[in-house]
């Protein structure tokens, strides 16, 4: 796990990258790897690489980056791991591949197989990984994002170059890149939380999307490619019983995390008690000599709107026989942080829970853990949100009501109310547009909010724009590909596509690399990925209990108590704590950002912190905090 950072100048530029250059971008990002660091520039000073190192597989000094063939032809940098890097080796060996320099390197693995295989390798892979290949024969630079998008990979085409890191701020080192607002972007992450790949919120500054690659040849033509897509390799499993795709799930989930276990430093597991991370805790322990280690985090005090886990977590730790640690935070905590996670973050990440993942990941790295694994993607692959059972039933009455006069609101009632306030109205306009009612896991403000927040300019501006610009590609995609085009499964896929890897994946990524500590994510291997698309959405709706065929696969491997216990997510209970000094913050920001600027409206912010809910008023003082840090410095 790494920061990758570096430099392509085309033909006809007279800039030539420096050494000065290449490390001041490298070193931006030294809590991604404060165990070393390297760097490479050609002889003509058109290509450079540059790599921050946190040491976990092979911590000998021959598996530093950047890596080059023994010819000098290949050069590569990567962040990520290739679990499966063992079999990788004994199939190129085979293939008479017999000249190593490392004993068990994942990063030369894939030099390897990109030799031996080219663009093409990747499909071998099971992991998570951002790459950059230097093809001094073709004179192509790649860049690669995982099937997945767990890791994050960024670059910018200007001024006859083209730059890319691991984290924005590598590439604001640069001193001709410009810091402007993305406000397509914006507008976007008042939807989501988060700017759609491959938009960021900076404009000239992209992402790569999940599953893809983009070759930028010396002379600057880019072209790009999706080389995995979850339906692509989605077994059909229409008729096959509930028992046995159940075993196969749990099979499937056991090499997950068998090989995430994979490394040569300590590793653990967050807990929080839940079906997911209870699920990774037990699977964790199979098989190990010695206790596990587990990590929890919780808040101080009495909260109504987030009650702590931490009595779930310690029981399901006991069970398993871990050494556990846990913490409480404070506001103040929150409130001191903030400074820290803006800088982490990069752009804007509008969920709060970047706030625990921070203190539990430090727990973590403080206790000697650099590794840990986390829940992330049950509840989008196997229906495990409450929001989304009464939206899939509000989609179910809709399609059976549609044509002429579709809107029997009468029968609409009861799901519209479960739906709320004005995403009843949002999920029937777009219902009448003929578009499917869930646009995503977040859904942060409705259209008619997100507008009454604009200022005058934008609301002009977007007049006739609509977030569904940033899904229907997505969308394409699944009307071509699915075999079961129900809402379920455009649900999932939606989710896969957007939410997971631009929201909480990267929240998880930022933060836990902000302390130096690997996050793994079992259930977002690719293989459990395919699997759990495969199975029928009404299997994974059977009798209406949520995870349905989850807790029928982890049934007799965690205790029945946490299966039958009512599901709660990860929270933060900002509307408890948005009184005081956070309020007041709140309203500092956020005056400062519309008073000097022109994105927002300042009357209608003022009527939102006036109404004091914190949950609507976080990503907007991320927003502020954003623009403070990185615009306007």
């Amino acid at each position: 796990m790494c920061g990758i950072a570096g430099a392509l100048v085309f033909d006809g530029s007279d800039f030539r990258i420096s050494q000065d250059y290449l490390v001041r971008m490298r070193d931006t990002m030294k809590h991604r790897g404060p165990d070393g660091g390297g760097h490479w520039i050609s002889q003509d000073g058109r290509v450079g690489f540059a790599h921050r190192r946190l040491a976990i597989i092979d911590l000998s000094t021959a598996a530093n980056q950047p890596m080059s063939n023994d010819d000098g032809s290949i050069h590569m940098i990567f962040n990520g791991e290739i679990y499966n890097h063992a079999e990788i080796r004994r199939e190129l060996q085979q293939l008479g591949i017999d000249h190593w320099k490392t004993d068990h390197s994942d990063t030369e693995v894939i030099l390897r197989a990109f030799e031996q295989w080219r663009i093409e390798c990747l499909g071998r892979f099971r992991g998570m990984f951002a790459i950059a290949i230097w093809d001094s024969r073709s004179r192509n630079l790649w860049l690669i994002r995982d099937r997945v998008g767990i890791k994050p990979l960024y670059y910018s085409i200007h001024h006859g170059r083209c730059t890319f890191a691991s984290e924005i701020k590598a590439l604001l080192l640069d001193p001709e890149q410009k810091r402007e607002v993305n406000e397509e972007g914006l507008f976007n992450y008042l939807s989501f939380l988060a700017s759609p790949a491959p938009q960021t919120l900076f404009r000239g500054i992209h992402k790569l999307e999940p599953g893809t690659w983009v070759r930028i040849s010396d002379e600057g033509r880019v072209s790009n490619s999706r080389y995995w897509d979850a339906w692509d390799a989605t077994p059909d499993l229409r008729n096959v019983s509930d028992h046995a795709i159940a075993e196969r799930l749990l099979d499937e989930l056991k090499v997950a995390v068998r090989l995430r276990k994979v490394s040569d430093v300590p590793v653990g597991v967050f807990l929080s008690g839940g079906i997911d991370s209870s699920t990774n805790a037990v699977l964790f322990s199979e098989g190990e000599s010695t206790p596990i280690r587990t990590f929890s985090i919780g808040y101080e005090g009495k909260n109504a709107s987030y009650v702590n886990e931490l009595d779930h977590a310690r029981r399901m730790a006991a069970r398993v026989g871990a050494d556990h640690r846990d913490m409480l935070i404070s506001q103040a905590d929150i409130l001191s942080f903030l400074p820290q996670m803006v800088k982490l973050q990069d752009e804007p990440i509008g969920d709060p829970v970047c706030v625990p993942i921070y203190y539990v990941a430090k727990l973590a790295r403080e206790s000697g853990v650099i590794v840990c694994q986390l829940g992330e993607g049950a509840d989008e692959l196997f229906w495990g949100y409450p929001t989304w059972k009464s939206k899939l039933t509000l989609q179910r009455l809709i399609d059976r009501f549609s044509g002429p006069g579709f809107l029997g609101l009468k029968s609409l009632a009861e799901p519209l109310t479960a739906v709320g306030g004005g995403h009843r109205m949002e999920a029937l306009r777009r219902a009448a547009k003929g578009l499917p009612i869930f646009w995503g896991g977040v859904d942060a403000f409705t259209d008619a909010q997100k507008r009454s927040l604009l200022s005058d300019r934008l609301r002009r501006s977007f007049r006739s724009y609509s977030s569904w610009k940033a899904l229907n590609p997505i969308r394409g995609r699944f009307e071509d590909k699915a075999w079961e085009k129900s809402p379920l499964q455009w649900m999932s896929y939606l989710d896969l596509n957007l939410r997971l890897p631009e929201l909480l994946l990267m929240r998880v990524d930022k933060m836990t690399m902000g302390v130096s500590l690997e996050g793994r994510v079992p259930f977002l291997d690719h293989k459990v990925v395919e699997l759990a698309l495969g199975i029928p959405e009404s299997v994974k709706t059977r009798g209406g209990d949520l995870k349905y065929i989850l807790k029928k696969a982890v049934q007799g491997v965690i205790p029945d108590e946490v299966i039958t216990r009512p599901k709660k997510g990860f929270g933060v209970p900002l509307d408890d704590w948005y009184h005081g000094e956070l309020r007041r913050q709140a309203s500092d920001s956020l005056t400062q950002f519309t008073s000097t600027t022109d994105y927002l409206d300042k009357s209608a912010i003022l009527d939102l912190l006036e109404r004091g809910k914190g949950q609507e008023v976080w990503p907007l003082l991320n927003l502020a905090l954003w623009w403070k840090e990185y615009v306007a410095s």
